[in-house]
């Protein structure tokens, strides 16, 4: 039943992710991180639902070429981007607050080659999550992150995609939308809620290009 409050993690294949030795051996690691730690992933236990107080937020840090903050002018986001690898299930790991985002570490650290990606929730029984209206945003609105050293890096949305739970095209999402040019998904939950399998049928994840 918990999944009845927190996006599913995307299940994701090694071979999907990876073509070299190196890469296989990153994502077995992160794996059996995420197994031995539930802390870094709530793909077992009910997130939070208590809002970060501003003292909590303030004093959040990352290494400096990290993610720190996450921010969306338009849908008046300003949230914690916290870390996660995959689980035992090669499902990526979710943030343990709903009011929180996470940066899949498999992905790109901002400003460099590659996308970084992040998801978040879209909402629980009580609140909605930080995601809730990411269907809202459309191409040419602004998105931010602010890394640990203070750095604050700009992207544009190119596009929004909806896809069938069962058929999310993972390549995509953990590309960058605009070859060349360093990129910002963002990924969540939408569509109908399943009481089957206790989960939404499509995910939703928005393409931004680095200005």
């Amino acid at each position: 039943m918990a999944g009845l409050v927190f996006i599913v993690g995307v299940i994701v294949s090694a071979q999907t992710l990876i073509t070299n030795h190196s890469a296989t051996a990153r994502v077995a690691a992160l794996a059996k991180q995420a197994g031995n730690n539930q802390g870094a992933s709530s793909n077992s236990v009910f997130p939070s639902t208590v809002r970060p107080t501003s003292q909590q937020i303030s004093q959040y840090t990352v290494a400096p070429a990290l993610p720190r903050y996450l921010k969306i002018p338009k849908l008046n986001v300003s949230a914690r981007v916290l870390q996660v690898g995959l689980n035992a299930s090669g499902a990526i790991g979710t943030p343990n607050n709903v009011f929180d985002t996470a940066w899949y570490t498999g992905s790109a650290k901002p400003g460099q080659p590659g996308a970084t990606l992040i998801d978040g929730h879209i909402s629980s029984w009580t609140t909605h999550g930080v995601f809730y209206n990411l269907g809202q945003l459309n191409p040419g609105d602004t998105l931010q992150i602010v890394r640990g050293d203070g750095a604050v890096i700009t992207y544009q949305v190119v596009r929004t995609q909806i896809y069938n739970v069962n058929n999310v095209d993972m390549k995509a999402v953990l590309s960058p939308v605009t070859t060349g040019q360093p990129g910002l998904n963002l990924i969540s939950c939408t569509g109908q809620w399943q009481k089957s399998t206790n989960e939404f049928n499509e995910r939703i994840v928005v393409f931004a290009q680095q200005l």
